[in-house]
């Protein structure tokens, strides 16, 4: 086996839509992925059509970026038919890699748009340096690593040199093998291998007995019910430095679902965490700030998944299914004058609602209590509930980062 090269890892993040792969890249992410509106497993996120598409690529390359093209569904006869048009525009647009997981999708990629480096998919179940092998002598550049394996083996597979590896770090975890979940199909209809799941596994669940129909028996932990499948999500901050000793190519961050705000401020946390290790190993500490704010979003408690040894059962959250936050995204700050800070709404503000403003450079941010605000004719008002509404408040002192940034209210319970 090769020896690992410490060499600094790319940050990809998420990017469900063009103001998500705006905010990812502004918060310090090195690359993101994207889908399009079609051949994607992320049916629910907004994603990208041709138009979009070749917006954002132009973004990411203008800015020094690289940017992925989600391509990662399991094919059915309809979808090769309609595969090779949309593959010879992608050739085109020229994004930096295509992301697949089925071989017949692969062999039209390499026939269609034979100018793309090819990554494979987590949703091929890679799991061993042999799938690594293969992949390599059939032409791909990188492989996404599965979630199911220790960090050791996922060591094991880059030291091999086969091709890149890319591994997740952070995010939402499924129940099933390497997310190959049929569960949503059966129980709906809404096909998780086409990008629809309805994520059943965070139902409440109760069983039922053979010889008496229709009388559901509890599995609980407490009057509520229990939440069998409903896994805790990934976050591998805590583990940096095995990570960064196993020479990854790319460090993933799970969530084109998510908002601009959860990709944004676990970009800048992972952000912060990479460069300081990287400028001193020696030095590194984990800063209770970051962790801090990992928290800060919405998530279901964390786990290291497999990362150390398989999950045990606190791997899991039982008592719920819903997620905890403790902040909500409220607005993006757009312009500051004279003592005055444009912000455009998307969660409703009001008249002494305590703000932050999420600074992108550090870990730090910027309080802001909303004492006067104005609509767009100067007018005073005291609430603003509607989405993408521009209004204007109080603020003597304008942000110490560049405009646009992301605005977030504390939540109480």
């Amino acid at each position: 086996m090769n020896q690992p090269t410490k060499n600094k890892p790319e940050i990809l993040a998420p990017a469900g839509d063009e103001e998500k792969l705006f905010f990812a890249y502004r918060y310090g992410a090195d690359a993101a992925y994207i889908g399009g509106r079609d051949f994607s497993l992320r049916a629910n996120a907004a994603n990208f059509d041709l138009p979009q598409m070749e917006r954002g690529i132009r973004l990411a390359h203008e800015l020094g970026k690289k940017i992925y093209v989600a391509v990662n569904i399991f094919a059915t006869n309809r979808d090769i038919q309609a595969l090779p048009a949309y593959l010879t525009r992608l050739g085109e647009l020229e994004p930096d890699g295509l992301i697949v997981s089925d071989p017949g999708v692969f062999l039209l990629a390499k026939q269609y748009a034979d100018n793309l480096p090819l990554h494979i998919s987590t949703q091929a179940n890679n799991t061993n340096w042999q799938t690594a092998k293969f992949w390599a002598a059939n032409g791909a550049k990188r492989l996404v690593l599965a979630r199911d394996i220790t960090l050791d083996e996922a060591a094991e597979i880059a030291a091999r040199g086969f091709l890149e590896t890319e591994i997740f770090v952070h995010g939402a975890m499924c129940v099933a093998y390497s997310g190959r979940c049929l569960l949503s199909a059966y129980l709906t209809g809404r096909r998780a291998n086409l990008g629809d799941c309805a994520q059943p596994c965070r139902w409440r669940y109760a069983l039922m007995e053979e010889k008496r129909p229709g009388i559901f028996l509890p599995v609980e932990e407490d009057s509520r019910g229990s939440y069998v499948f409903n896994a805790k999500d990934l976050c591998l901050l805590p583990l940096l430095p095995q990570l960064a000793a196993a020479g990854h190519a790319s460090w993933k961050i799970e969530g084109r679902n998510k908002s601009a705000y959860y990709a944004a401020n676990i970009v800048r946390i992972y952000r912060r965490a990479v460069d300081a290790y990287f400028a001193s190993e020696e030095t590194y500490r984990l800063n209770p700030l970051w962790l801090a704010e990992i928290e800060a979003v919405s998530h279901r408690q964390y786990t290291s998944g497999f990362a150390l040894h398989a999950p045990q059962a606190d791997a899991y959250r039982y008592e719920e299914g819903d997620s905890v936050r403790t902040y909500d995204f409220v607005a993006v700050a757009c312009d500051w004058r004279d003592g005055l800070l444009q912000i455009e709404v998307r969660n409703h503000l009001a008249v002494g609602d305590r703000l932050q403003i999420i600074l992108p450079e550090k870990c730090q941010n910027m309080d802001l209590e909303v004492c006067k605000m104005y609509d767009c004719n100067q007018m005073s008002i005291s609430r603003a509930p509607h989405p993408k509404e521009l209004v204007w408040v109080e603020c003597q002192t304008p942000p110490p980062a560049t405009l646009p940034l992301l605005v977030r209210r504390k939540r109480f319970s």
